[in-house]
């Protein structure tokens, strides 16, 4: 079995955290473990995308150090790995990279590695309204009662919604907004939003939300 040597206890817990609220967004969902030397990207899904381009895709990345070098890159549950997480002993911070493996949409559209460029910046104030007021709109639109495909496509409708911005940033749909306060994201002062390909970053402090 692969294990991953985090860095230290506080790492450990950081990719808890991560993971945590994570599941929060799909109880049974995936992260994609891909380590490259003492890097370890934490991909998970946060909105899924429509038809064979994935277009709407948003994942959250969250980016720790290992202790050691690795090569890893595997798709598994987070039920699995938020299990494995919570085994490690008082005084270790190796996980164990669950075996089995799993597909799922958002991971079959990764974002390029390279060619990112700078193209604007995003107040955390506005990331943070504009999510709480589309979490609002869901609440409001979807009652108790309502059903799967109702709430579904509601979701894409108010996360797919382009946020007040100009410039080379305008069009970038409110999802983004939603997974950096989804993962916990939303700290520090401003936003920096990066394009490549047919792809936009948004990164703060605390991680990188990516949108198709």
């Amino acid at each position: 079995m692969t294990a991953l040597q985090l860095a230290d206890r506080e790492t450990v817990a950081d990719l808890t955290t991560y993971v945590t609220r994570a599941r929060a967004l799909d109880t049974d969902g995936a992260i994609r473990l891909q380590a490259s030397g003492t890097t370890l990207a934490a991909w998970v899904g946060v909105l899924r995308g429509r038809g064979i381009t994935g277009q709407g895709t948003v994942v959250g990345l969250r980016a720790l150090e290992l202790a050691e070098p690795a090569e890893v890159d595997s798709v598994v549950p987070l039920p699995a790995v938020s299990d494995r997480l919570a085994r490690i002993a008082d005084d270790d911070t190796a996980l164990d990279v669950p075996p089995m493996t799993v597909r799922t949409s958002w991971a079959a559209v990764s974002p390029p590695r390279a060619g990112w460029h700078p193209i604007a910046e995003i107040d955390i104030k506005l990331l943070s309204t504009v999510a709480a007021e589309g979490i609002s709109q869901i609440a409001q639109g979807a009652p108790e009662g309502s059903g799967a495909v109702a709430v579904e496509t509601l979701r894409q409708e108010v996360w797919g919604q382009a946020m007040p911005l100009t410039g080379a940033a305008d069009g970038l749909p409110a999802g983004v907004a939603f997974g950096a306060y989804a993962l916990g994201f939303l700290t520090g002062e401003v936003a920096q939003v990066y394009t490549a390909a047919r792809w936009f970053r948004v990164t703060t402090l605390g991680g990188h939300v990516l949108v198709r």
